[in-house]
């Protein structure tokens, strides 16, 4: 069974942040080549760096944390549903077409992945994104984990984050970062297993994500 990573690599000056959210750090805590007896990093950036879950307290006050959600979840089939280039907003009426059929997590393949071709740490504010309407459709048809292929399913520079409360706050998954310019359409296994990060507010953490075909 062929594995596909459509994780994120996190390297300072190569991976783009969210504005605002912390910048890439990654520093030699210990250097054998200095005289230490082993090689050991120091690593600083955000809860929301490169491929990420968020968890429902990212938006909502006093909602589930990082630590609570359900392992089921996070692991088992999932639908790729891609978007053609012009799609720039993915609205109920593309969540209807994709005929879910019962699909628990569903992955939006669109024009973002080709940005993690040569990302050089800019972010694009210009990425395709996830509607309130589409949110809902989504919720409707009992979808319990959504994945996008750029650091957020919002709208750049939404102030009300529509998306995100409608999804959070019906204990969908949120999982931000993906890079699926390798995979098709189509139903894989998905094993995405975010750091069990127990301190903070429990709002995300940064995870590894794969797809594993199942024939």
């Amino acid at each position: 069974m062929p594995i596909h990573d459509i994780s994120v690599a996190i390297a300072p000056g190569e991976t783009p942040t969210y504005p605002g959210d912390p910048g890439i750090e990654v520093e030699p805590w210990a250097a054998i080549a200095r005289g230490d007896a082993a090689n050991v990093s120091m690593l600083h950036f955000g809860a929301h760096t490169g491929t990420h879950l968020d968890a429902p307290a990212h938006f909502i006050e006093g909602a589930p944390r990082l630590p609570t959600l359900p392992l089921e979840v996070l692991v088992g089939h999932a639908r790729v549903v891609e978007m053609s280039d012009d799609v720039r907003a993915i609205e109920e009426s593309h969540v209807a077409a994709a005929a879910l059929d019962g699909a628990t997590r569903v992955l939006f393949k669109t024009r973002n992945s080709a940005f993690w071709e040569n990302p050089r740490g800019r972010f694009r504010e210009d990425f395709t994104y996830l509607t309130a309407g589409g949110a809902r459709a989504l919720v409707e048809r009992g979808v319990r984990l959504v994945g996008f292929d750029y650091l957020s399913v919002e709208q750049f520079g939404s102030t009300d984050f529509p998306a995100h409360h409608t999804l959070l706050s019906n204990g969908v998954i949120i999982v931000e970062g993906l890079d699926l310019r390798a995979v098709g359409a189509g139903t894989y296994e998905l094993i995405c297993l975010p750091l069990k990060i127990a301190a903070g507010s429990g709002d995300g953490a940064p995870a590894r994500a794969v797809l594993r075909t199942l024939e």
